[in-house]
Parts: C-alpha cells; structure tokens; sequence
C-alpha cells in the first residue's frame, strides 16, 4: 500500500492577515478583506477596490515579501530545517509570471538582469530553494486559479513515488496592478460594486456580478508519514487525494453542466479511496461570478449531493495562483479545529447554486474536507485532506 502523505507545516498571508492565524480568525469571524485599491491610483478606472494584502511593495518585491512570510512560517512549523538530506527535499509551486513595476515606464536606466529573473513564473521557486538549500525535483505550474491547487497534487504524487521524502508546495500570486484591473475588467469577469467593495464579492448569491482580484500566499510542507513520524514532526492532517482535469470548453467559464469539475472531485475521492458520503465539508472555488458558481454547483450536487459548503472569496477576494494553496490550508484548519467557515454576502441564493451553503462558520466533527479550484482556460483541481 502506498504510503500516506501528511501535512507538517503551513503558512499564509491573505488581506484578512500576514499569518494563518490571523488570517483563519478572520474567516471564521466573517471578516471583510476587500476595500478600495492603495498600491496605484485608481482614478478612471472601471473597477477601482481590490483584495490586498496587509504587505508593502509592489511587483516582484511584494511578490517576494509574499513568499518570505508564508514561507517561513510553514518552515517554522514543521520545523524542517536541517532535517532533511537536501537532495530528498523538493519544491512546487503555482505562480504566474509578474508583471513589471508600471515606475520602469519613467526609468532611464534599463532593468538588471536580476530583475528581470524577478519577473519569471519561477521565481518564486527559486525564492523557496535559496531559503530551504533543496536539491530535489523542482516544478512551477502555471494554471492560473488551479495553479497552486496542481502544485500540491504533484507535490504528493512525487513523495507517493519515493522520488522525495518532503515537498514545500503551495503558491503565490498578487493582482491589484493596473493591467490586471483592466484586462479581468476588460473580459467583464470582475465586480464593479466600486460604491460597496466589502459587498463585491458574494459566492452563490443571485446578485453576484463577477470576481474580486486579490493578493497572497499559502505554502505547505508535505512529508512521507514515516519519515515525518522519525523526527517526531506535528501531523496537522493528511493529503490523501488529488484529481485533475481540462474542461475543453471556453477560456472564461465552465460548461453548465458542470463536467470537468464532476471529473476532478470523482477523481480525487477515487484517488483518496473515500466514498461521497465521507465528505463533511467543502471549501469551494465560488468565485462570485454567475456562470461558474452555477456550474460549479451543478457538479458538487452530481458527486457529492448535499455536503455542506461555503466560499471564502467573500472575504479575501480570488488570490488566483496561490487560491487553491490558500483554501486548501483553510481546510486542513477545518478539520484542526472541528469548524466549517461560512460564506460571507450570501444574502439570496440563486436557485441556479442549490447546494447545501454555510452562512456562518459552523462547530461540526468533520474527518474528511474537499476544496476546488478551477481555473480560466478550464483547468480543474481538487483535493481531499483527512484529520490527523
């Protein structure tokens, strides 16, 4: 049989906080992340409120301090360091390529070569490798909201295969830049509430007019349950299924029938050798955008029928390439701490998104938890974790 997969460490920082802590106390309080943008000047902007994150910077210096946070925190946790032969050690992440500070427009100098590297997909990678001295397999997965989602499916397929003893995967991504705001804006996928940001993003609510760009990072140290119980590492849950898939079907939206999301989760319950009836809870992608959650909806009602289920973009937006890392910590706290988070802004449920929604977070006995992620260009992933 092969051997189980567990977590060790996690760390985040999301605009409820810079650490998983604050950040979880504020979803179980319902807390709102979203306000009006402060790293540019909106003015003239179609959409003008964003989902940042309590940290200074901007480009690839706040995509760095991102890491630098989460990172250390998890490393910290699972107290890692200098535990591991480097050459067993890997390292996946999700992140898109960084777009360039809008200040090199009005520079004279051309940009280094460092910064350039900055700007790649990887760097954040090669952030976590300079941090850990990893040596082992080394991978960024660039699929946009499903990208950290990948990350940590493939992050415990390698430890599966024996190719590592541990991963640190997770992701990273930070959007509140001018470009961002006008391309999502531009495709009509974001909310233009700019007189009521902190009600903008509102998942599976018959008012809900599109997404909320936001900022942050989860990362996650992933060991073989053997070698985690040697150095006597805290278990904090355990990963025990991943399922992927491609829709095929538009860039923007997923088909009504919600196909390539049924896919994913059946796959994942597959993989982590559960039944539907042992899903407590599920985090769901639940962008706030009106087809998606309808077809997202469709799919849980297929595979899982009447499990409960929250979003928890309400309160922190879409963190897009780091979301799936995110929300997945959110469901190993989940079952930590025996609550399910609620779903902030959910004031009419759209018919179109009959599933079992939680309002408020809510104390149960959960054994099992799921999280979605299904990202533009129809890429889907889902994951399972189980209580320690």
């Amino acid at each position: 049989m092969t051997e189980r997969v567990v977590v060790t460490g996690i760390g985040t920082v999301t605009p409820l906080g810079r650490d998983t802590e604050r950040s979880w106390a504020g979803v179980l309080e319902g807390r709102n992340g979203i306000g009006p943008i402060r790293r540019f000047d909106p003015t003239g902007f179609p959409v003008r409120f964003a989902a940042e994150a309590p940290v200074a910077g901007d480009g690839p210096a706040l995509k760095a301090e991102l890491v630098r946070l989460a990172l250390d925190e998890a490393l910290a946790q699972s107290k890692l360091d200098g535990a591991y032969d480097p050459a067993r050690l890997g390292t996946c992440l999700g992140s898109e390529a960084c777009r360039p500070p809008w200040t090199w427009l009005w520079r004279e100098d051309p940009p280094s070569e460092a910064e350039i590297l900055a700007l790649a997909p990887d760097a954040p990678t090669r952030q976590v490798e300079a941090r850990t001295g990893a040596r082992g397999p080394r991978s960024t997965v660039s699929t946009a909201c499903t990208s950290s989602s990948q990350a940590i499916g493939e992050a415990m397929l390698r430890i599966r295969r024996g190719e590592v003893d541990a991963m640190v995967c997770g992701g990273v991504d930070a959007l509140s830049d001018p470009l961002m705001v006008v391309g999502f804006a531009k495709l009509g996928a974001l909310s233009t509430r700019n007189d009521a940001p902190e009600f903008a993003s509102r998942p599976f609510d018959v008012h809900r007019d599109g997404f909320v760009l936001g900022e942050g990072a989860g990362f996650l140290v992933l060991e073989r349950e053997s070698t985690a119980a040697r150095r006597g590492a805290e278990v904090l849950a355990v990963a025990e299924g991943w399922g992927c898939s491609c829709n095929a079907w538009r860039i923007t939206d997923s088909p009504p029938d919600g196909r390539g999301a049924a896919d994913a989760m059946a796959m994942a319950l597959s993989d982590a050798r559960l039944v539907p009836a042992d899903i407590g809870y599920v985090n769901a992608h639940g962008t706030s955008t009106q087809q998606n959650d309808a077809s997202e909806s469709t799919a849980i009602r297929r595979v899982l029928g009447g499990v409960p289920v929250s979003s928890t973009k309400g309160m922190m937006g879409h963190l897009v390439a780091a979301c799936g890392a995110v929300e997945a910590i959110l469901c190993v706290l989940a079952l930590r701490d025996g609550v399910m988070p609620g779903s902030r802004n959910l004031d009419d449920p759209d018919p179109a998104c009959d599933v079992n929604i939680v309002r408020v977070a809510t104390r149960v006995s959960l054994k099992h938890a799921l999280t979605n992620a299904f990202g533009f260009g129809g890429s889907n992933g889902t994951l399972v974790f189980g209580r320690a």
